[in-house]
């Protein structure tokens, strides 16, 4: 039986839960510092069962000791955005609940491989990688199969077909300087340069990297959770069934597209032993300039949060 931990048990890491369930691949354990909160929500959850047939348990606990054994860990913990608020203004605080994490994790699951979802994503990695002392392949981040997702969607809507019918990549840190990257997105295999005009393709990029902001000004409390809840279970499953599959994630690199010790989303091959490979693509000046910049200011969040830790 393959076990799960999802550390943070409010909305994406329940659902989370919940989308994993309904996999019936694992058995999935919550944990949350709130008394009560994974308990309650993993017993809800059990209680739907009967009638979602899962065929895996779930449940809750505030003690790390649950994550014991764990094929898989990942972390959801900390606090969300605000309107107004960049992923970057959550640095300091999320820094501190991550690291503490994961250090949890180092303890009871050495052997787990580690998805980091909280925000400011890429950073988180880094946090993650360094306190654990875990080799990049198991640590890595959920980033542009959500951020992908969004694109696919707002093309699909843009030209009235299939979502199915769309595959788009988008690279590059968490963020808004995120890399869509259109030459690599098609419709049945027809490049949406081909489709669209350079104008409307742009928009939708723009759209693409401000899609989680979007959401956060229209619910005022909170953030997105049911979109990187099916992202992240989308990564897990590449894992846990060892099905290989090339999705782009927070990927540590040393040397690919010219970066080094940096954490920033690229395409990459998810199985059992997490990013068992990256893949480089060849890109255009432009495009490698822009996803240098967007692997500048991860870099720079990074160098900021080294000199928090040490002050």
């Amino acid at each position: 039986m393959k076990k799960v931990s999802i550390i943070g048990a409010g909305h994406v890491g329940a659902t989370a839960g919940l989308y994993l369930l309904e996999k019936r691949i694992a058995n999935v354990v919550l944990v949350d510092i709130v008394e009560g909160l994974p308990q309650g929500k993993a017993m809800d959850l059990s209680h739907a069962a009967p009638l979602r047939k899962y065929l895996h348990t779930i449940t809750g606990a505030n003690d790390y000791e649950a994550i014991a054994d764990s094929d898989l860990v990942v972390i959801t913990a900390g606090l969300p955005r605000r309107p107004g608020m960049s992923r970057s203004d959550l640095l300091a605080t999320n820094a501190k609940i991550v690291g503490s994490v994961a250090e949890q994790v180092k303890t009871y699951a050495p052997d787990a491989v580690v998805i980091v979802v909280t925000n400011p994503l890429d950073v988180m990695c880094h946090v993650v990688k360094e306190v654990t002392g875990f080799p990049k392949n198991r640590v890595m981040g959920m980033a542009g199969v959500l951020d992908s997702t969004r694109f696919r969607l707002f093309i699909a809507q843009e030209l009235g077909v299939h979502l199915s019918d769309v595959v788009a990549l988008v690279l590059g840190g968490h963020g808004d300087d995120m890399v869509p990257l259109p030459r690599y997105t098609s419709v049945s295999g027809i490049p949406i340069t081909e489709l669209l005009s350079q104008e409307t393709i742009d928009r939708l990029v723009a759209r693409t990297r401000k899609g989680g902001g979007e959401i956060v000004g229209l619910l005022k409390e909170g953030s997105a959770f049911y979109a990187p809840a099916s992202s992240i279970t989308e990564m897990m499953e590449a894992i846990l069934l060892n099905i290989r599959r090339n999705l782009p994630v927070s990927a540590y690199l040393e040397g690919e597209y010219d970066l080094k010790d940096v954490y920033v989303g690229v395409p990459a091959v998810l199985g059992q032993n997490g990013v068992e490979k990256v893949i480089e693509l060849a890109l255009t000046y432009d495009e490698k300039s822009a996803l240098h910049a967007s692997a500048n200011s991860v870099a720079k969040s990074v160098a900021q949060w080294e000199e928090m830790k040490g002050a």
